[in-house]
């Protein structure tokens, strides 16, 4: 079974999500009714804000405040996120994360999944959203970027150095972000099973395995 994991670096509940598919599928795999099946999971890109700038970054509790109608409003959701965060084992420190441009991000994933597969690419998808809702980190600076892959990725810095500052990736980053579109997908996360099912949005791991034993009952009919 495919799974086409539309999500950005930048959404805390593509974070979430990440956490509950993860125990879902650790529940369809091992668990004691586990079954006869092998999961590709990719990881595909979507911006929230693709008109954010590519330098610098913005204190995430300014940009909701502009979002979301004003700083009391900002806090309440951040407060209400790290609440919920923190139920799946994930410690969100929002007060310090800064929201920018996520496009050199996406294209350093579909560098890790182009050349090295889906266990690595989702090896730095979480570094990734680790060091951006837990350390405080620009993901969109070229510099930090390179650091991160560099703790994953077999390529030297200077070779993520390089790709970044090249034309690669670009083309396919676009691909597949209209294929977002194709597919209707306006929100993320969005889990699309063999081309054909969508789960929308961070839902609970017991709906996660229900949803994925009925397609895979599907597919075997």
């Amino acid at each position: 079974m495919r799974i086409e994991i539309w999500s950005d670096v930048v959404c805390p509940w593509c974070y979430i999500g990440k956490r509950r598919f993860e125990r879902a599928l650790d529940a369809l795999t091992t668990g004691p009714d586990a079954v006869e099946a092998t999961f590709d999971v990719v990881y595909r890109a979507y911006q929230l804000d693709p008109t954010a700038p590519k330098s610098g970054s913005t204190p995430v509790r300014e940009a909701y405040a502009k979002k979301f109608g004003g700083p009391d409003r900002a806090d309440a959701i951040i407060s209400q996120l790290t609440e919920t965060a923190a139920a799946d084992g994930l410690a969100f420190r929002m007060d310090i994360a800064q929201r920018s441009n996520t496009v050199l991000a996406h294209r350093l994933l579909w560098l890790a999944g182009s050349r090295h597969g889906s266990d690595v690419q989702h090896l730095l998808k979480e570094r990734l959203l680790r060091a951006y809702f837990m350390e405080g980190r620009n993901v969109g600076e070229t510099s930090t970027l390179v650091s991160i892959a560099a703790e994953v990725l077999p390529e030297t810095s200077d070779e993520l150095s390089t790709f970044l500052d090249s034309d690669q990736g670009i083309g396919e980053v676009a691909e597949e972000m209209a294929m977002a579109v194709s597919h209707g997908i306006t929100g993320v996360p969005t889990y699309v099973i063999n081309g054909q099912w969508a789960i929308p949005g961070a839902q609970d791991s017991d709906t996660f395995e229900r949803v994925l034993r009925r397609a895979l009952e599907r597919s075997a009919s």
